[in-house]
């Protein structure tokens, strides 16, 4: 049983502030997609030159940590607007909503034009709702 005054995040979302961020969101999942190969990537070259008992900084090393830095930062800008990537291959995001006086997530999935649905904050993907 949930406490009414009790609310498991600060930030809550209205389907149009929700919608505004859209356009941001679309591009950090973008740009985490092109990252994820040049992590594992130089993350495997920088592993084999530590393994070898080689020097590791160098190129190699940079770009690796370039990779990493530019993933963080945007996993930083996910957490400082307080939404959820729940699966970066689908796309997934869940942001912190009320719906009939309860915290939900409002739910979007790459591919939908729009934020058509919601669940409850431990319900997940399968117990989406359509927005009333």
């Amino acid at each position: 049983m949930s406490n009414p005054g009790f609310h498991r995040f600060r930030r809550h979302y209205t389907r149009d502030e929700a919608r505004a961020l859209l356009p941001r969101v679309r591009a950090w999942i973008i740009r985490l997609r092109e990252l994820q190969p040049l992590l594992h990537h130089h993350g495997e070259n920088v592993a084999h030159l530590l393994k070898g008992g080689r020097d590791a900084g160098g190129p190699e090393v940079n770009h690796w940590v370039k990779a990493l830095t530019h993933t963080a930062a945007i996993a930083r800008q996910f957490d400082r607007h307080e939404i959820q990537l729940k699966d970066l291959e689908r796309g997934l995001v869940d942001f912190p909503s009320f719906y009939a006086g309860r915290e939900v997530f409002l739910c979007w999935e790459e591919g939908e034009d729009d934020i058509e649905f919601w669940h409850d904050l431990d319900a997940g993907f399968a117990g989406r709702n359509p927005c009333g």
